[in-house]
């Protein structure tokens, strides 16, 4: 943060998980209050566990709406998932079965949750390692209907697309085919970890390495049925050296804006 602020690289936005930036003061929100004055920002969220049958957490809700009032964020995201039970709170990013019942049941929350707010949020599809027996519709099409009926946009992951294309064998250009450009407010890439077990290779959405070179030609061929679309590097454990995080994001700017070429 501070070579960050030092340094101010050019770099189109940055973004923060909201659930940092809750507290009313203190050292790291003074810091994204300087990050604001020369950036813009995306708020992304890991804790509202919208696909959870407890109540919508309305501490959190007022909360992450302060954080919005104070940071101004041009975007603001959670993910298409359960964090939460009872309670209880999970480390990870759970998927949904994708049946009609959840369907009816995420698309409330999102709306309720967006109306709390007083904006549209983007919505992120999750990596997977398991899928539910009885879903009755394949992923893509859940997340495009989720968008349909809750007036929210979609953050397209694309490395998660490819980590569970992987996982459960299925084409990852089927899903970005599915989806509607129009829904997509922000994509994000990110690396992974290959994992080889007993039962086969998986693919772990950790957020720790290079994008791979596959998930760089899925991005290629989403800009291309897509469009431009603001792109994010997610890295968030073994952190390189800022030159480092530049040079990813640099990739990510410079396939942005061949595909802006091509389009004019």
């Amino acid at each position: 943060m501070r070579e960050l602020l030092e340094r101010r690289p050019p770099v189109s936005w940055l973004e923060v998980h909201s659930e940092n930036y809750f507290a009313p003061g203190g050292r790291a929100v003074a810091e994204l209050d300087e990050v604001r004055r020369h950036y813009p920002l995306s708020l992304h969220g890991v804790g509202l566990s919208l696909g959870s049958v407890d109540p919508l957490d309305e501490e959190h809700l007022r909360k992450l709406k302060l954080a919005v009032a104070r940071f101004e964020p041009m975007l603001l995201s959670e993910h298409l998932c359960w964090t939460s039970v009872g309670g209880s709170h999970f480390h990870d990013l759970l998927p949904l079965p994708y049946t009609e019942e959840a369907l009816n049941h995420v698309t409330a929350r999102i709306a309720a949750a967006q109306e709390r707010l007083g904006r549209r949020i983007l919505i992120e599809n999750v990596s997977s390692y398991l899928e539910f027996e009885y879903s009755a519709m394949p992923e893509w099409d859940f997340l495009r209907e989720v968008a349909a009926h809750s007036g929210c946009g979609i953050l397209l992951d694309v490395n998660n697309i490819y980590v569970s294309a992987v996982n459960h064998g299925f084409d990852a250009r089927t899903y970005v085919d599915a989806i509607p450009a129009r829904d997509v407010g922000e994509i994000h890439l990110a690396g992974h970890t290959r994992r080889e077990l007993e039962q086969g290779v998986i693919l772990i959405d950790s957020h720790d390495q290079p994008v791979a070179d596959a998930v760089w030609d899925l991005y290629g061929y989403a800009l291309a049925r897509l469009g431009p679309k603001p792109t994010l590097i997610e890295w968030d454990s073994s952190l390189p050296a800022l030159e480092h995080l530049l040079a990813e994001a640099a990739k990510a700017q410079a396939r942005l804006e061949r595909r802006d070429a091509v389009a004019a």
